[in-house]
């Protein structure tokens, strides 16, 4: 398909730079077959039925974005993927100042050399600290809040705990499972009584999710690679819970994309451990979801190319159309939507 396809116009003013509080007071968007609802995301426990399966991503953003300097020349980094102990790849600005062996000093007593370059512009980092890189990471770098939120205001103390779930626990994000944002003590304690399951599993979110596509057609963008994990046990009560007639409600295109990685032709959940790149756009067959909860996404974007899969592109034309007209906030720190094909 033509990535054209995909284009919307959103204003300005509806990029939202922070989140709703409480969370779970964020509207929500539902878009089903017989037509769209507005809602708020408190409403939930009334829009799933006992027995259906919410599941999140545990994945945990680490202080992925390191200012450095060679000589004269100021290095920003935004780590992508983790390749080792003390190894990441990253995008980097002003990458073009540097070649393999270079040494960048970030501060707080991390260093890093350049491995390689690689053709899509990221560079492989050999970290070089005392102790744990992770303790490192924490003393030099910051939030890496995504670049519409960034260009627009600096990150702040407050983001250390809006830019997490309540469900962060795996360390190694460099973006937030941002669906997960809306959800609060209180609405999981009414999800509970509703009789409403909820799994985890882990994928650590590359930057990777906020390139632009610059290709023409669909056909020739390749994703980067991302790490996840379903755990054998995870699989297993899911597999169960769908045999039962429950239906399985990904929490984020993250949650999604990772549990269509780790299933069969006929559906089956398995164990999955290792790095996904799948790309998901119009004329994918779903084989492990009924449902996804995701917030609003950018024009052009892999992510809406994904709910246009799963609802149809002429469908979440006419829903992101409303939403526009409607005021609904977007991107990360934005308003929701649950989609139920």
């Amino acid at each position: 398909m033509r990535v054209d396809d995909f284009d919307f116009e959103l204003p300005q003013d509806l990029i939202a730079l922070r989140p709703a509080s409480p969370r779970d007071a964020a509207r929500m968007l539902v878009v089903r077959p017989g037509g769209l609802d507005d809602r708020v995301v408190r409403d939930l426990p009334a829009l799933l039925a006992p027995g259906d399966v919410l599941v999140f991503n545990d994945t945990r953003v680490i202080p992925a974005q390191l200012f450095g300097r060679k000589g004269e020349a100021k290095i920003g980094v935004t780590l992508h993927k983790r390749e080792g102990p003390y190894e990441w790849r990253a995008f980097v600005r002003n990458a073009k100042r540097l070649k393999a062996g270079d040494r960048v000093d970030f501060g707080a007593g991390l260093a890093g050399v350049v491995s390689d370059k690689a053709a899509d512009g990221s560079i492989l980092w050999r970290f070089e600290c005392e102790g744990p890189l992770e303790a490192a990471l924490h003393a030099a770098g910051t939030m890496p809040l995504p670049p519409y939120i960034a260009g627009k205001r600096p990150a702040d103390a407050r983001d250390a705990e809006d830019y997490q779930t309540m469900f962060a626990a795996r360390e190694g994000a460099v973006a937030a499972p941002t669906a997960a944002l809306h959800f609060t003590p209180e609405l999981i304690a009414a999800l509970d009584a509703r009789g409403v399951r909820r799994e985890t599993l882990t994928l650590h979110v590359g930057a990777g999710t906020f390139l632009p596509v610059k290709v023409d057609d669909t056909r020739d963008h390749r994703m980067h690679a991302e790490w996840g994990e379903v755990s054998a046990e995870a699989a297993a009560r899911l597999n169960a819970a769908r045999a039962a007639g429950g239906r399985i409600i990904a929490v984020g295109t993250t949650s999604l994309r990772l549990l269509e990685s780790a299933a069969r032709e006929d559906g089956e959940i398995v164990p999955f451990r290792g790095d996904t790149d799948i790309f998901i756009t119009p004329g994918y067959r779903f084989r492990a979801v009924q449902g996804l909860m995701t917030n609003f996404h950018l024009p052009r974007s892999t992510l809406f190319m994904l709910v246009s899969a799963l609802m149809g592109l002429e469908t979440m034309r006419g829903a992101y159309a409303h939403a526009i007209a409607g005021g609904y906030r977007f991107y990360s720190y934005g308003d929701s939507s649950l989609l139920l094909p």
